[in-house]
Order: structure tokens, then C-alpha cells, then sequence
């Protein structure tokens, strides 16, 4: 990826061009089509559902599915609000909640799979990775949550140590 012109929208995907040896060029999703066409951007990192939406398959033939953003929503509750409830809410709100929760990874999933079907059907060839590309993906996430982690301290550590658990 060395020397690509990468599309970069934030601060973290500026940081993941920077990581795979990409030139960073900040291009917002909905002038993504124009950069493509254009040669503004030769290649970025994203869902399925964004490059179908912005027409990638008509500048790009390649899409390697790294599962890296897939679509999906998250609901989140204040602990002081939710503990005040009575228990039977509690109860109740946490069942919908894993109910929700089993909803929307299938959806999801489902998702996912019609968006790469679309790009499919438009002329892209879909592409596992390679292990050496996850290997290489996986080492760049790595130094981001170091990055992260030097900025989050203890509590940030702890939230990622949580995580691991699940």
C-alpha cells in the first residue's frame, strides 16, 4: 500500500494510512465517488455498504473483506438512571436488551453479506485476506491501541481489559 493515496476521514483512519505506508487525502463520504473517479484516491479502507452507496465498483475491482467496519448500531443507558429502576424494569430492560442484541448481529450479518453481493453483482471481485494482510492489519491495530492507551491511562486499560474478557 506503500504510496496509495488513501482516503482518510478522521483522525484514526489518517493514523491507518499512515501505518500501511498510504498517503492520507481527506475525502467525506458523499465526495467519495468524485475522488475515485478522479484519481484523488486510490484506495480506502471501509464497509461494504459505503462502497456500494458511493459506486466504488465503478474505479475499484478489488474489495478484501477484513470485517473491519460492518454495520451495526449500539444503545447506551446511564448506570445512575438504570439503577433506580426497580428490578422487574431492570429486568426486562436487559432481556429486550439481549433480545436486540441477537437482532442486530443477524442483521448485521445479513447486511453485510447483501452489500458485498451488490459489489459482487456490480464487478468487483470479492477477496479474503491474505494471512500476511490480517497479520499486517492486526499490527497496525495494535500500535492504535497503544497509541490509545497512552492517551486513556488506567481507565482506558481497564476498559480494554474488560473487553478481553467477554
Amino acid at each position: 500500500m506503500k504510496g496509495l493515496k488513501w482516503r482518510a476521514y478522521s483522525p484514526a483512519t489518517s493514523r491507518i494510512a499512515e501505518l500501511v505506508g498510504a498517503q492520507p487525502v481527506t475525502v467525506q463520504a458523499a465526495e467519495l465517488t468524485q475522488a475515485l473517479a478522479t484519481g484523488v484516491v486510490e484506495a480506502y479502507m471501509s464497509s461494504g455498504a459505503t462502497g456500494f452507496d458511493t459506486k466504488t465498483y465503478e474505479s475499484i475491482k478489488n474489495f478484501y473483506d477484513t470485517q473491519a467496519w460492518l454495520p451495526k448500531n449500539a444503545v447506551v443507558a446511564n448506570a445512575q438512571a438504570f439503577d433506580a429502576l426497580d428490578k422487574a424494569t431492570q429486568d426486562a430492560a436487559l432481556k429486550a436488551a439481549a433480545d436486540a442484541e441477537t437482532r442486530g448481529w443477524k442483521a448485521s450479518e445479513e447486511k453485510n453479506s447483501w452489500y458485498l453481493d451488490q459489489l459482487k453483482q456490480k464487478g468487483m471481485t470479492i477477496v479474503k485476506p491474505s494471512p500476511q494482510l490480517t497479520a499486517d492489519l492486526k499490527k497496525v491495530g495494535d500500535v492504535m491501541l497503544q497509541d490509545w492507551l497512552k492517551k486513556a491511562g488506567p481507565e482506558g486499560q481497564a476498559a480494554v481489559d474488560a473487553f478481553r474478557k467477554m
